[in-house]
């Protein structure tokens, strides 16, 4: 998911540091106190804009399922893909219960989409999987209020936003799997300065 900008810093955290240097990272990113579970801490540069994984492999599961058109089982969704099979049933869950894919058991059991690919936009997977698609310190844009200098950097976090809306809210994974992108997308991803890395 799309899931935090962060000024002033470039921090992505993975894990849970050790106490002191656990609360210096909570204060920082807004969390609530035990916000930052125990384990590895990554510091990466520009890591403003992050896509989890499990966004990544759920969009890649359900874009396995548009084209089966036909329940398929977890294993299934997994070998297709060359995902892990426990992390892809613990996302194909959580897309269950956001009503994006349905269940059934028995011998031609599996799970299948609950509406037409047609129907389902990227931003509702990044949503169901990993909530709000731009946060500022755990906090939707809006919510963000400055002072002084930085009076309109609020303005820049909602246009942020806007910027990832027109491209999830306008993308389907049927337009994904016949490959025929809305004009806007197709016209971002023709500038070859999209594919440099900056």
């Amino acid at each position: 998911m799309v899931r935090r900008i962060i000024p002033p810093g470039n921090w992505l955290i993975l894990g849970g540091p050790p106490a002191a240097f656990g609360a210096a990272c909570r204060r920082h990113l807004g969390l609530p106190a035990g916000g930052i579970r125990r384990g590895v801490v990554r510091l990466a540069q520009n890591q403003d804009v992050h896509i989890p994984a499990k966004v990544d492999y759920g969009l890649r599961a359900l874009l396995s399922l548009t084209v089966a058109g036909a329940p398929q089982t977890t294993d299934q969704l997994a070998a297709d893909q060359g995902l892990p099979p426990r992390f892809l049933g613990a996302i194909l869950a959580e897309l269950r219960r956001g009503g994006l894919v349905a269940s059934q058991r028995g011998a031609e059991g599996g799970y299948r989409l609950a509406r037409p690919p047609s129907e389902i936009t990227c931003a509702e997977v990044f949503r169901a999987l990993d909530g709000p698609l731009a946060e500022v310190r755990g906090f939707r844009p809006e919510a963000a209020n400055y002072g002084g200098s930085a009076a309109h950097l609020q303005e820049v976090w909602v246009a942020v936003r806007a910027s990832l809306r027109q491209v999830l809210e306008h993308v389907t994974l049927d337009q994904i799997v016949r490959g025929d992108l809305p004009e806007d997308v197709k016209h971002l991803t023709a500038d070859p300065d999209a594919w440099a890395p900056h």
